[in-house]
C-alpha cells in the first residue's frame, strides 16, 4: 500500500544462479498511472545505490528502489515494471558479457486520501452518535425521576389535604354535638 505524496521503497532481491559472478549495472521500477484528471503519465525511477553492484554465484542481494508518486495521482491499483540489467563474469575472458534482463510485475495500491478524510468523519459521526445516545438515555432517566418525584410528592399533598380536611369536618361534628 501507498499513501500518496510519500516517498515508497520498493525492495528488489537478486538471486545469482549463474556459473560465475553478476553484476547488476541498471535496476529500475516504471510504473503507468493516473491523474484524477484521467491523463495517463509514465514514470521510471531507479535504484539509489551506486552500480554495478556485484553478486557472487549462489548469493543475493536486496536492493532498494525509491519512489514518490504526485498527491494527484488517482487512487486504486497500478502494475510496476521492475527490470534488473545484469552482466556475466566470464573467467576464461576475464570480461563482462551482458547476460539476462530478469522483470517482474508487481502490484501496489495507491491510497486514496479521501478514504483517511472519510474514516475520520465516520469515527466522529460514532462518536457523536453515542453522545446523543447518552443524553437520550439520560433524559429518560430525568423525565422518569420527574415523575416519580411527582407522583411521590402529589399523592402525600392529597392524602395530607384529605386528612385535614376531615378533620376540619370531624372537628366541625363534634363542636355540632357538642
Amino acid at each position: 500500500m501507498y499513501n500518496q505524496g510519500e516517498t515508497g521503497y520498493l525492495t528488489v532481491t537478486i538471486y545469482n544462479d549463474k556459473d560465475d559472478k553478476i553484476r547488476v549495472t541498471e535496476l529500475t521500477a516504471s510504473v503507468d498511472y493516473y491523474y484524477d484528471d484521467g491523463n495517463i503519465y509514465l514514470q521510471t525511477f531507479h535504484t539509489d545505490l551506486t552500480t554495478p553492484i556485484e553478486i557472487q554465484r549462489g548469493e543475493s542481494d536486496s536492493l532498494q528502489i525509491p519512489f514518490s508518486l504526485p498527491t494527484n495521482v488517482a487512487s486504486g491499483y497500478i502494475d510496476l515494471h521492475v527490470k534488473a540489467k545484469t552482466e556475466l563474469w566470464n573467467n576464461h575472458s576475464e570480461i563482462w558479457f551482458a547476460s539476462e534482463h530478469p522483470s517482474y510485475w508487481p502490484t501496489l495500491y495507491v491510497e486514496s486520501p479521501y478514504k483517511q478524510m472519510l474514516e475520520d468523519q465516520t469515527a466522529i459521526s460514532t462518536n457523536l452518535q453515542n453522545q446523543l445516545q447518552d443524553l437520550e438515555a439520560i433524559n429518560k432517566n430525568t423525565t422518569n425521576m420527574m415523575y416519580l418525584l411527582g407522583i411521590t410528592t402529589v399523592i402525600p399533598t392529597v392524602i395530607l389535604v384529605a386528612f385535614v380536611v376531615l378533620s376540619i369536618k370531624a372537628r366541625a361534628v363534634r363542636q355540632a354535638v357538642a
